[in-house]
């Protein structure tokens, strides 16, 4: 047993808390889970259960914290985790699960499969088991300010273009004001774009805000690696950034991981409570738009449908805000089934996009998608997230589908701004 593999088998043990026991033990084995699931739907391959992808943890626990398991331990007849078993597992915790967490909504006795998915990886990147993609993209975060490595100069350069093109002067590391705005690397990497739409929505709406050039990046790769210490030092990074501002919000951007990290799992990461709130950019149009600082003049006239962001939607639970939006600003807005918070997932999330070894089973996976454009026809897909936003890109290219324009919310807000 190596020194690696003892390691990650101490902290899949650390995962089995009284919830996950009580999960284990209560499991009915009725297979909803599976029929919530894209891989297991586009494949139908038993092994694509939810609940199967979290088999070693299931099979750690009763052998060390059952009474039979441990009776079968001390004869010797209780089968022993190995790590080749893990590596057997590998692909199906993180290439077969975007943890979008469907599967959790749908079991009958109330079990978080999608907690207990992240708590495996914890296990396995604990082991040295992980896509070599969110390895390296944990690394250069860690050593740097994003997953692409310091993407400072990067981002004073597309706050000097949004200022040229907006004709708004935006203020890096400004302290005192009402927003500090995060930003995606996908975000930063394709331009100027939301940032300008930020500058525009708040200019109009007479809000201060700036952006931090020590906490930034939104992304935290620790999250869909599975490590729970580098998850913590990214979430940080953001508030120690805020707190050093003196700022009332921080904006979680159109990304779905950075908002379950930064709003829902950062204060139990870094073990205190935040001094200011934090809020998806969605999230803060809406208040805007309830407001009555949020106007806009004319709509698009194309046959517009929504994608729901995973976690956005079905864990965060903003669900009724971007449709508010939509309907300022579509005057052809159409639902696919299944819309809201049971919406099938763009196939990318949780680091399965990021993760190369992943493609063909990810491939699979977006027919459900495909099917739920098909079924609407629409000219353009709108989301409120960025990786879903690349994703339907990359996808809807790959299946001749590209004459469909995929938009962010955010920028669609700021164009049809009131003059």
């Amino acid at each position: 047993m190596t020194a690696t593999f003892e390691r990650g088998l101490n902290a899949l043990r650390e995962q089995i808390d009284a919830p996950v026991a009580s999960f284990f033990s209560s499991c009915v084995s009725c297979g909803l889970c599976a029929e919530a699931c894209i891989f297991y739907r586009e494949t139908e391959d038993p092994k694509y259960t939810p609940i199967n992808k979290v088999e070693p943890m299931r099979k750690l626990w009763k052998r060390e914290y059952t009474l039979f398991g441990r009776l079968g331990k001390y004869l010797g007849l209780a089968p022993q985790i190995t790590d080749e078993e893990l590596t057997e597992w590998e692909t199906l915790v993180y290439d077969s699960c975007t943890m979008c967490g469907r599967c959790t909504m749908v079991c009958p006795v109330g079990n978080d499969i999608t907690m207990m998915i992240r708590k495996m990886r914890e296990g396995m990147s604990a082991s040295g088991h992980g896509p070599v993609e969110l390895m390296g993209a944990a690394v250069r975060h860690t050593d740097g300010t994003s997953p692409m490595g310091d993407l400072t100069k990067a981002l004073l350069k597309r706050v000097e273009q949004a200022s040229a093109v907006t004709g708004i002067e935006i203020e890096v590391d400004k302290p005192g004001v009402d927003y500090m705005l995060m930003l995606s690397s996908h975000e930063i990497a394709s331009g100027e774009e939301m940032i300008a739409s930020v500058a525009k929505i708040m200019d109009k709406a007479g809000k201060t805000w700036t952006i931090s050039t020590e906490g930034f990046e939104a992304t935290n790769v620790g999250i869909q690696l599975g490590n729970k210490d580098v998850a913590a030092n990214l979430v940080s990074r953001i508030v120690n950034a805020a707190e050093k501002l003196g700022v009332k919000t921080v904006i979680s951007p159109e990304c779905g991981h950075a908002y379950q990290a930064i709003r829902w799992e950062g204060p139990n990461l870094i073990g205190r409570e935040y001094p200011f709130e934090v809020r998806h950019i969605i999230e803060v149009l809406e208040q805007f738009r309830a407001e009555g600082k949020l106007k806009t003049n004319g709509k698009d006239d194309s046959r517009i449908t929504f994608h729901d962001p995973c976690q956005v939607v079905r864990r965060g639970g903003v669900c009724k805000e971007p449709r508010n939006l939509l309907n300022m600003v579509a005057s052809d807005f159409v639902e696919t089934d299944d819309a809201g918070t049971m919406n099938w997932c763009c196939s990318g999330g949780g680091g399965v996009g990021a993760n190369q070894r992943a493609n063909d089973i990810q491939a699979k996976a977006f027919n459900m998608k495909k099917r739920q454009f098909e079924k609407v026809n629409p000219e353009k897909v709108v989301t409120m997230c960025a990786f879903c936003h690349s994703t339907l890109e990359d996808q809807l290219e790959a299946n001749d589908m590209d004459e469909i324009e995929v938009l962010g919310l955010t920028e669609m807000m700021a164009e049809y701004l009131e003059e």
